[in-house]
C-alpha cells in the first residue's frame, strides 16, 4: 500500500520557521495503530490524516505517541494541501473532527484563517506541583479544557524561563501554556507537552483558543498579534468571535512524497 504524504511548515512566513506537520490524504481510515505508527515514524509534533466526504473533509491528528482532540498547525497544513494540491475550487474548507466538531479554514491570498471553538478558562490558585515546573512564579494560573495556562509579567520571563520537563510530564493535562505581554506583538507564548509526546511545540494553534479569549479581555482589542517564542518561532493573528476563535497565519510547503507500507 502506498500513501501520499506532505510536510508543511505552518504559521511560517518562510521555510524552516513555524511548526512542521505531516499531512496524509486517505480514501478510507486504516487501523488506528497504523496511523499512530506513521505519526511515530514521522516524528513531528503532529501528523494529520483526512478523508474527503462529499463537501467536507474528515480530519484526525496524531502526535508520535497519541491521538489528540485538536491541532491548529496540522489543520492549517492540511488546508494548504487541499487548497494547493487538490481540485478544491472555493476559498473555504469545512473540516469535521470526531473530537472537536466542525472546523473551518478560509484562504485570503497567502493568509489562512482557522475557525475553532474558543476554550473555557477557569482561574485557580497555582498548584504546587505545577508551580515547581518553572524557576519563577506566574502572576495568574488558569485551567482550560485540556491545558493549564500560566501568565507571567514580561516577554523576558517567557524567553528566559527554566523548566523541568520531567515535572511537566507528571502534570495531568495535555500540556502547559506560558504567556506574557509581547514587545513586538500583543502577546507571546510557549507550549510544553511532554505528556503528549512533544517536549516543546514550535507553534500551537490550539493553544491560541485559550490565549485569545484571555488577551482579548485583558487588552480590550478585537484583533491581536501573537508570537510563539520557540526556537523556530511562529507568527499568528487572532480574533475572538463569540464562542469561536479565528487564528490566521501563513504556511510553506517543504516536502511531498510517498509512504510505502506492507
Amino acid at each position: 500500500m502506498t500513501l501520499k504524504i506532505y510536510q508543511v511548515d505552518a504559521f511560517a512566513t518562510s521555510l524552516f520557521k513555524g511548526n512542521p506537520a505531516a499531512v496524509c490524504p486517505l480514501e478510507h481510515w486504516p487501523e488506528d495503530q497504523l496511523m499512530q505508527q506513521i505519526a511515530m515514524e514521522n516524528n513531528l509534533a503532529e501528523t494529520a490524516f483526512y478523508i474527503k466526504e462529499e463537501e467536507r473533509y474528515l480530519l484526525r491528528w496524531f502526535t508520535p505517541t497519541t491521538e489528540v482532540d485538536l491541532c491548529g498547525h496540522a489543520t492549517l497544513a492540511a488546508a494548504w494541501v487541499i487548497f494547493n494540491s487538490e481540485d478544491h475550487v472555493s476559498d473555504k474548507i469545512i473540516f469535521h473532527s470526531p473530537r472537536s466538531g466542525r472546523l473551518e479554514v478560509k484562504r485570503d491570498k497567502e493568509l489562512y484563517t482557522l475557525n475553532f471553538p474558543a476554550d473555557e478558562l477557569h482561574q485557580l490558585d497555582c498548584p504546587p506541583d505545577l508551580r515547581s515546573c518553572f524557576d519563577r512564579d506566574p502572576v495568574a494560573c488558569y485551567k482550560g479544557k485540556t491545558d493549564y495556562m500560566l501568565v507571567f509579567e514580561s516577554q523576558a520571563d517567557i524567553e528566559n524561563i527554566v523548566y523541568d520537563l520531567m515535572q511537566i510530564k507528571a502534570i495531568e493535562a495535555r500540556g502547559i501554556i506560558i504567556t506574557a505581554p509581547g514587545e513586538e506583538s500583543d502577546f507571546v507564548s510557549r507550549f510544553f507537552a511532554p505528556q503528549s509526546g512533544v517536549d516543546e511545540d514550535p507553534v500551537t494553534g490550539s493553544a491560541h483558543t485559550s490565549l485569545t479569549p484571555y488577551w482579548t479581555e485583558r487588552l480590550g482589542k478585537e484583533k491581536l498579534t501573537a508570537i510563539q517564542l520557540s526556537e523556530r518561532k511562529g507568527h499568528l493573528q487572532c480574533r475572538l468571535a463569540d464562542d469561536r476563535v479565528e487564528i490566521s497565519g501563513e504556511a510553506q510547503i517543504y516536502m511531498e512524497g510517498f509512504i510505502h507500507l506492507p
